[in-house]
């Protein structure tokens, strides 16, 4: 039996613009394709969850729009529960435009669209679906108000929470960061969260440190192709990346993070080899185009 894993999150429809290279300031480039594909932080964790056997399920908003459509279907379709995803009427669907070089590398515009109605009312639906969950995962694409307060609900059941700080905030709440049970930065969101430039081991380290006095229990920040970074306080350390040649790096990082929540443990004593199961599901989704079209299965990951 899988963990039960519920997201709140942002669902957004992406159109994937290929280039050759990034244009500079006023240079107009041509297009070497367009595509569309289902993205959003939010919706790509979850997706990434429910593929390798997380009994996951979704809390966000969609407009009435066709857009709104395939993204219900995106969820469904990987056998995420869509019960708590609700219907703005006064916004469309989010959308975020992906810029993608040869390289790999991406720049994202994103329209928050309904992400940004979702609201307490919303979440208050889904409450006796967090309390019996083995971890709540959120990001930062729909309003703090509405995560704090489904953490709230999670603390108060005694589920184990799971921040991703991104896209990065500054001045982030304090009392969401002291909810946080886990927090995944990578080395920018990092440095905004606690000030110290993430370079080597040691501003690694007083980075965790800065983020545990503010009341994290255990801190991973993702090093893209360098690894994982880790810290529960007690033991911390490096998990490296596979080797791989990245086509599109667009959801590396939300299919390390739903993978991660699928495989570990709610007591969390198995830290290290989910990192390492969520390494492996980010190498294999970097080879693929698109994001979640490059979510691998668990019988993928473990082949």
């Amino acid at each position: 039996m899988g963990n039960k894993v519920v997201v709140l999150g942002s669902l957004n429809v992406d159109t994937i613009l290929q280039v050759g290279r990034f244009p500079e300031p006023g240079e107009t480039l041509a297009l070497k394709d367009k595509q569309m594909a289902g993205g959003g932080k939010g919706a790509n964790q979850a997706i990434a969850a429910a593929r390798s056997g997380a009994e996951t399920s979704f809390i966000g908003k969609v407009g009435t729009d066709a857009n709104g459509q395939f993204m219900l279907k995106q969820l469904l379709d990987s056998g995420v529960s869509t019960e708590y995803v609700a219907t703005s009427k006064v916004a469309d669907t989010g959308q975020a435009f992906v810029m993608l070089e040869n390289t790999g590398e991406n720049r994202i515009l994103i329209y928050g669209g309904s992400n940004a109605e979702l609201n307490e009312d919303d979440v208050n639906k889904a409450a006796e679906k967090i309390q019996q969950a083995d971890f709540i995962v959120a990001q930062l694409e729909t309003p703090l108000e509405t995560t704090k307060y489904a953490f709230e609900i999670a603390k108060q059941a005694g589920i184990k929470t799971i921040l991703n700080p991104a896209p990065a905030v500054k001045n982030l709440p304090k009392e969401l960061i002291q909810l946080t049970d886990v927090i995944t930065p990578n080395e920018t969101e990092a440095e905004i969260l606690t000030g110290v430039t993430v370079v080597d081991d040691a501003s690694m380290k007083e980075a965790a440190q800065r983020l545990h006095k503010m009341g994290v229990q255990t801190v991973i920040i993702t090093l893209g192709s360098k690894g994982v970074y880790y810290d529960d306080g007690d033991v911390s350390g490096i998990v490296p990346a596979f080797k791989v040649h990245a086509i599109d790096t667009t959801a590396a990082g939300d299919t390390f993070l739903g993978s991660f929540s699928s495989e570990l443990k709610p007591d969390l004593s198995n830290l290290k080899e989910a990192i390492m199961y969520g390494n492996k599901a980010s190498s294999l989704a970097v080879q693929k185009m698109g994001a979640q079209p490059s979510i691998p299965t668990r019988k993928e990951v473990l082949k």
